[in-house]
């Protein structure tokens, strides 16, 4: 077994890919915060490619994190030179690549001290962020920036000991422009409709708090691209940790991925860029259109089949396409009630969409955990599910499996599957959900009244009285039955 680090590189078993590439004359262009499994397996490995070709070698990532926790993956990664283990899961067989295109992670403190510093450095270009959909400080009504927050108060209130990953671009921003450095690019790569121009207004919003010149001189300077990304990832735990171990690696931290990556940007980098489009990525101004596509049908479909898989005890993504009646309920809700909002892109209809997400979910190397794709519904939910209810009512088109899908997300909340055992909370409003969802079990409206997440959809009877008799229908007859009735058009 061969510990992971620069020094073994060249002892690894020569079916894994390695580092072509000189890692000690790379230099840091990008710093990324949120340095999850998504990161290491996706702009990272872009990063990477780009490297074995000799390329961006100025251009390497350094870490880094806003929560204490972050500072465990940092010592895991230090560990071993920042390397990760990619083990692509192919239906066909698996590989492993080790990826080496991250050189440093800055140390996790209070006050940010140390992340302010990296990325007021003037080789530091980009500043590149996974924070998850709800990470953004998003008023849940207004769909504005959340100044009322306790963090973005306290960033407000001491800009040079922030709290936030905004916070610290802001104090970093604030020396850049004193010093005479100039901007860099603020990247977000998390899971939201423009997620560039929600990034430019939580960071500039943020700003105007504290130092309006500052914030003018952000909106005015920096850019925000906006992007769509997709692989999907599954968590790290002792399966992945074996399965590099079968490749005779000893990765502390390994990450699992399928075999498709899609990256598509707006090409709009103040400070420069590297060339991702030539290992694969795309540069388009049709963002909107990729990324609708993408959230609506891909994460939109995550939606649809997680909380019924929860609440029938189905663990795995996989299990749950193997399950006839959910995958069934999956094609009908995206065929009738999602890609009729869906536009095509440049060699992608949404039903091809639909087709290949099939393809996707159905890979059964890929343990992903129906506990994963439920997380955070209190996010997810706003912002790939609901868009396509809103659609719907506009249109007239119906909407009476997205109503399902919501009842059942609901009942999930609830607490119990349908065997009487216990769902474990996974959200960071599960009390207030799983309070919400108890009171629903007799009124369902209780539900649709929480209009941090539903808006004014409690008031629009095509789908709140479709909720309502779905609840109704699921607690009357558990979930599987409740499937059968919705796909033979029966209640």
């Amino acid at each position: 077994m061969i510990k992971l680090s620069d020094a073994t590189l060249s002892q690894l078993p020569g079916n894994v890919q390695r580092p072509v590439y000189d890692r000690s004359r790379l230099t840091p262009g990008i710093v990324h915060i949120g340095l999850g499994n998504f990161h290491r397996a996706h702009q990272s490995w872009y990063l990477h490619r780009l490297m074995q070709r000799g390329l961006a070698q100025d251009w390497a990532i350094v870490g880094a994190g806003v929560r204490p926790y972050d500072e465990e993956m940092r010592r895991k990664l230090a560990a071993q030179d920042y390397l990760t283990t990619l083990i692509e899961l192919d239906p066909k067989g698996s590989s492993a690549e080790v990826v080496g295109s991250m050189i440093d992670y800055v140390p996790v403190e209070p006050g940010n001290g140390p992340l302010i510093a990296r990325m007021a450095d003037p080789s530091i270009r980009i500043v590149s962020l996974t924070v998850t959909e709800g990470g953004y400080y998003i008023d849940p009504v207004s769909k504005g920036f959340d100044a009322c927050h306790p963090d973005i108060r306290h960033d407000a209130e001491h800009p040079d000991m922030p709290r936030t990953p905004f916070g610290a671009m802001v104090a970093a921003l604030k020396r850049r422009r004193a010093e005479g450095t100039g901007p860099f690019t603020g990247q977000s790569c998390d899971n939201l409709q423009g997620n560039g121009h929600i990034l430019r207004q939580t960071v500039v919003s943020l700003a105007r708090l504290s130092d309006p010149d500052l914030a003018d001189w952000i909106d005015e300077t920096c850019s925000f691209p906006n992007s769509m990304v997709d692989c999907i990832v599954p968590a790290t735990g002792p399966k992945e940790i074996a399965l590099a171990k079968e490749f005779g690696i000893d990765d502390a931290v390994p990450v699992s991925h399928e075999n498709f990556r899609q990256w598509v940007i707006e090409d709009d980098f103040c400070a420069g860029r590297p060339d991702w489009d030539e290992v694969g990525a795309t540069f388009s101004d049709r963002v909107h259109d990729y990324e609708t596509m993408k959230i609506r049908i891909l994460n939109g479909g995550h939606q649809v089949v997680a909380n019924i898989a929860e609440v029938m005890g189905i663990d795995t993504v996989s299990g749950i396409m193997a399950h006839e009646a959910i995958r069934a309920v999956l094609h009908k809700v995206e065929q009738d009630e999602i890609i009729p909002h869906v536009a095509p892109v440049p060699g992608m209809t949404p039903e091809s969409y639909v087709a290949l997400i099939d393809t996707r979910f159905s890979n059964p190397k890929i343990v992903d955990t129906t506990r994963r794709i439920a997380f955070d519904g209190s996010s997810r939910h706003p912002g790939f599910v609901i868009p396509s209810i809103r659609d719907g009512l506009a249109r007239g088109n119906p909407v009476r499996g997205l109503a399902l899908v919501e009842a059942a997300w609901a009942r999930m909340c609830e607490g119990t599957r349908d065997d009487g055992t216990a769902i474990e909370p996974n959200d960071p409003h599960w009390d207030d959900l799983n309070r919400t969802a108890k009171e629903a079990r007799h009124t369902p409206r209780r539900w649709l009244e929480m209009t941090q997440i539903y808006g004014d959809l409690a008031s629009w009877p095509a789908f709140a009285d479709e909720f309502e008799t779905w609840l109704n229908v699921i607690y009357r007859d558990g979930m599987e039955p409740t499937l059968r009735c919705y796909l033979e058009g029966a209640k």
